[in-house]
C-alpha cells in the first residue's frame, strides 16, 4: 500500500493539494458558521460534592452550585463610607441585572457582615460581593459580561474595585507554540540549509493544526470539550506534523543524493519512513484516547479533541507531503541567500510576537524587503554553496551509536539510573487545581485574591459548602453540633450558622466554612478529607442526617483524587496497547518490550 501511496500523490499532486485546501477552508468555513460550544463541568457522578450541587439546585435554586467569582474592592474611607456604600450597592444592583448572571450576595444585603472584613489592617476597609453564573454558563460569553461588569464599577478616589475569581479572568492565549514555531524554523534551516525543505514541515504541521482545530469545534456539540482543548491540539500538532514531515523529508533528500529520480525518492520515502509515521501516529492517538478511561467528561472530549488533530496530521504527512514533494523536486536543495535571511527574519519577527516585544516585528517587514530584493540584488540571488557531506563513519550520530554498540550494558543501566532519578519527583507528584495565586501582579484576578488575603485570609479565596436535606421538614436548630465540630479543626477560621434554604419550612440547610489555607494548598485537601472522615461521620449519627461537603474546593479535590486513582489504569491500558500494536508491526516480543518500558521510564 505504501509503495503504491506515495507515486500516486506524485502523480496527482495538483489533485491531492487541491483537494486538502478545500478540506482545510470547508473545515473552518463550517466551524465558523457553527461557532464553538466549550464547556466543561467539574461534577463526578457518584463524588460526594456532586450529590451537594444536586441538593444546591434541588433546594436552594442552584446557589453555589454554578461558576462563581467575586467583586472585592477596598476603600480608603471605609466600606461603610456613604458615598462608596451608594456607588457600590448600584454596582452590585447594575450587575444583578446583566444577562448571563444568576445572583449577586451583596455586603450590604441583610447578613452581609461576613463579607466585609474584620481583621488586621484591612478590617472595615475591605469587603467583597459573591456573583454567581448559572451552571450552564457558556464561556464564551463570559469575557462580554466581564466588560460589562468592569463598566459598572464606580469611580471614586480612594475606592479599589477588582474581579476575582476564574470565571472573570482574562485568558491570555499562550505563545508558547509561537516561539516553538520560530525555534522550529531555525533548528529546520540549520539541518536542511534549505528554505524549501525547512517550510514543508512546518507547511504540513500547519495544515493538519488548521483542519484539527476546526474538528475540535465541531466536536464540541458532540461531546463535552474544554475551552483550553485548542491549544492543547495545538501543541501537540505542531510538535508531530513537524516529527512526521521532517522524517519523510529527510529520507526523500537521501534518496535524491542516492541519484533516484524525484518519483522513486518519494516512493521510497513513503514506503520506508512512512510506515513509521503511521505507526507512531497511531501510538499517539492510542495514548490519547486512552484518556477515555478517566471517566470524566471534558477530559474525554480533550482526549477525543487531541486524538483527532494527530490523525489529520499523519494523514497530511502520508498524502499531502509526498504532493507537495513533487511540487519541489530537486528544488528542495536549492539555498538562495534570500531565502535564509527572509527566514531568519521571519523566525525573529515569531520571537517578537511571543516575547511580545514589539521592536521585533519589524523583521517581518524586512523579510518581504528581502524577498522582493532577491529578485533584482545578484548578492542575495547567489545560493549558499553546499558543504560536502561528511562519510558515514565520521559523523557524530554513527559515533555515538558504535559507542553504544560496544558498551550496550553500561550505557543501559546509566541511562535507566538517570530517568530514575529524574522520575523521583513523582512520587510526590500531587494533582490539584491552582487558583488564583498563580496569575501576573498586574491582573485583576490577582489584585482581587491579594486584597482577599490582606482583608480575610487565604481560605475567603475557596469557601467549602456542607449541605443537607431531609425528605421532610429539617429543623436548623437542631444541627448545631454541626457548626460547633467543624469550627474546632485547627484549619477552620469561620463557619457559619445554619442557613436553611426556607426560613418559614426549611427542607434543607447549608453551611460556609472558610479555612485557614489557599484553595490549592495540600492543607486544604486534607480539610476535605477530614471533614468527610473524622469530623462529621459522629455528628451525622447525632443529628441523624448525612452531610455533603461540596462547593467547587471540594469538587476540584475530588477531580484530583478521581484522576490519581485511574491513573494506574491509563498507563496500564495505553503500554498494553503499544505493546500489542509493536508487536503485530515488528513480529516480535522483544522490540516493544523494550519500547513499553522505555516509554514508561521517560
Amino acid at each position: 500500500m505504501f509503495a503504491r501511496l506515495g507515486p500516486w500523490c506524485h502523480d496527482k499532486r495538483r489533485l491531492v493539494l487541491v483537494l486538502w485546501i478545500l478540506l482545510l477552508i470547508g473545515a473552518n468555513a463550517l466551524s465558523g458558521s457553527i461557532g464553538d460550544n466549550y464547556r466543561q463541568d467539574f461534577k463526578l457522578p457518584g463524588a460526594e460534592s456532586s450529590a451537594g450541587f444536586d441538593v444546591l439546585n434541588d433546594k436552594f435554586g442552584g446557589q453555589g452550585a454554578g461558576q462563581a467569582g467575586t467583586i472585592v474592592f477596598k476603600a480608603d474611607r471605609g466600606v461603610n463610607d456613604q458615598q462608596v456604600k451608594a456607588a457600590m450597592s448600584e454596582m452590585f444592583d447594575k450587575v444583578a441585572k446583566i444577562k448571563g448572571i444568576s445572583r449577586v450576595e451583596s455586603p450590604y444585603a441583610p447578613g452581609g457582615e461576613r463579607f466585609v472584613s474584620a481583621q488586621g489592617p484591612g478590617a472595615g476597609k475591605v469587603a467583597y460581593a459573591n456573583v454567581e453564573f448559572p451552571e450552564d454558563t457558556d464561556f464564551a460569553q463570559v469575557p462580554a459580561i466581564t466588560d460589562k461588569v468592569e463598566a459598572a464599577a464606580p469611580k471614586i478616589d480612594g475606592l479599589q474595585v477588582e474581579l476575582g475569581g476564574n470565571i472573570f479572568a482574562t485568558f491570555e492565549p499562550p505563545t508558547s507554540e509561537i516561539i516553538g514555531l520560530a525555534f522550529a524554523i531555525v533548528i529546520l534551516i540549520l539541518a536542511f540549509g534549505s528554505v524549501l525543505a525547512m517550510g514543508l514541515p512546518i507547511a504540513v504541521a500547519l495544515t493538519g493544526i488548521g483542519i484539527g482545530s476546526a474538528l475540535v469545534i465541531l466536536f464540541s456539540h458532540i461531546v463535552q470539550v474544554p475551552e483550553f482543548a485548542p491549544f492543547i491540539g495545538v501543541m501537540i500538532g505542531l510538535g508531530v506534523g513537524i516529527d512526521y514531515a521532517l522524517l519523510i523529508v529527510t529520507r526523500y533528500r537521501e534518496q535524491l543524493h542516492a541519484n533516484h529520480t524525484v518519483r522513486e525518492s518519494v516512493q521510497i520515502a513513503i514506503d520506508t519512513a512512512g510506515r513509521s509515521v503511521l505507526f507512531a501516529g497511531i501510538t499517539v492517538v492510542i495514548s490519547l484516547l486512552g484518556m477515555l478511561l478517566m471517566g470524566v467528561g471534558f477530559v474525554q472530549g480533550l482526549a477525543v479533541s487531541a486524538a483527532a488533530t494527530v490523525a489529520v496530521t499523519v494523514l497530511a504527512s502520508l498524502t499531502l507531503l509526498p504532493a507537495l514533494l513533487g511540487f519541489a523536486g530537486p528544488g528542495i536543495e536549492k539555498r538562495r541567500r534570500a531565502g535564509l535571511i527572509a527566514a531568519g527574519l521571519v523566525a525573529l519577527g515569531l520571537m517578537g510576537v511571543g516575547f511580545n516585544f514589539k521592536p521585533l516585528l519589524a523583521a517581518f517587514g524586512l523579510a518581504v524587503v528581502v524577498v522582493l530584493a532577491g529578485f533584482f540584488v545578484p548578492a542575495l540571488k547567489r545560493e549558499v554553496e553546499h558543504r560536502p557531506a561528511k562519510p558515514r563513519r565520521e559523523t557524530l550520530a554513527y559515533r555515538w551509536s558504535r559507542g553504544i554498540q560496544h558498551r550496550p550494558w553500561l550505557a543501559a543501566i546509566a541511562s535507566a539510573v538517570v530517568l530514575l532519578i529524574l522520575a523521583v519527583p513523582v512520587l510526590n507528584l500531587r494533582l490539584a487545581f491552582s487558583d488564583e495565586s498563580n496569575y501576573p501582579q498586574d491582573t485583576s484576578t490577582k489584585k482581587a485574591y491579594d486584597l482577599l488575603v490582606d482583608g480575610f485570609g487565604k481560605g475567603y479565596n475557596g469557601p467549602i459548602l456542607l449541605v443537607t436535606s431531609g425528605s421532610g421538614a429539617v429543623d436548623p436548630a437542631a444541627l448545631g453540633a454541626v457548626r460547633a465540630a467543624v469550627a474546632q479543626d485547627p484549619n477552620v477560621v469561620f463557619v457559619s450558622d445554619p442557613i436553611p434554604n426556607n426560613p418559614q419550612s426549611p427542607t434543607a440547610v447549608l453551611w460556609n466554612v472558610v479555612p485557614n489555607s489557599g484553595p490549592q494548598d495540600e492543607a486544604t485537601t486534607q480539610l476535605v478529607s477530614r471533614l468527610r472522615k473524622t469530623v462529621l461521620p459522629p455528628v451525622e449519627s447525632q443529628v441523624g442526617t448525612q452531610i455533603a461537603v461540596t462547593g467547587i474546593t471540594a469538587a476540584n479535590n475530588d477531580f484530583a483524587h478521581v484522576l490519581s486513582s485511574r491513573m494506574p489504569y491509563f498507563f496500564l491500558a495505553v503500554l498494553a496497547l503499544s505493546f500489542l500494536l509493536l508487536m503485530a508491526v515488528f513480529r516480535s516480543l522483544l522490540v516493544p518490550l523494550k519500547a513499553v518500558i522505555m516509554n514508561l521510564l521517560s
